[in-house]
């Protein structure tokens, strides 16, 4: 059975969760105390020595990366409808993983720890800055299509959506984003959808 390392409250293991449950995937939930510093301990380390959930054991290999991890389930799932099978749709997808690393950790990731976890070492005004700049985007991108890429959902969408939807907890109003805003509920209307705090359904 898969086995998800993952705590309730990050994002990136709720990606993961939220693509197992989407798939009716039956897996083991692992919760890791990152408060009381699990993931630095030994036996954590020995899964991931970045020290980062989420972490999937897959029958044999272990995963970390909560981008890998989305695009590893979504090409075992092998029906196309989570990740396509042609270069061009594959790299679209792609493409907005890697926003998921980049802008919005950048951005409504780095607010969110912030303001709700007292990170205070992150610049503030810079992440709010990035995450106007990535909702104004969203908002475009959306204006005409109802999923990020395809016109269907796939895991460009799991990846970007938790830290969006999440996006109030960094102090970022998302009233301004009604594009966006409707994003977040069609996903949310998805069957086998399961909410994290702060995401309810």
């Amino acid at each position: 059975m898969l086995k998800l390392h993952g705590h309730e409250l990050s994002g990136n293991s709720y990606k993961v969760r939220l693509l197992l449950e989407l798939l009716g995937l039956d897996y083991e939930w692992v919760r890791v105390d990152l408060m009381a510093g699990e993931h630095k301990g030994e036996a954590f380390l020995a899964l991931n020595p970045f020290g980062q959930v989420p972490v999937l054991e897959a029958d044999g290999p272990t995963l970390a990366d909560a981008q890998a991890i989305l695009f590893y389930l979504a090409a075992r799932q092998g029906d196309g409808q989570w990740l396509p099978a042609d270069p061009l749709g594959q790299a679209r997808v792609v493409r907005w993983l890697s926003t998921a690393a980049g802008e919005v950790r950048q951005g409504p990731e780095s607010a969110r720890l912030h303001h709700l976890f007292g990170v205070k070492a992150i610049p503030i005004e810079r992440a709010t800055e990035k995450a106007a700049f990535l909702l104004d985007q969203l908002e475009r991108h959306l204006a005409h299509r109802q999923w990020l890429e395809l016109e269907r959902p796939t895991i460009a969408d799991i990846a970007v959506f938790p830290y969006v939807a999440l996006a109030p907890d960094g102090g970022i109003d998302l009233a301004p984003y009604p594009n966006v805003s409707a994003w977040i509920r069609r996903i949310k209307a998805l069957p086998g959808y399961v909410p994290m705090k702060g995401l309810e359904a």
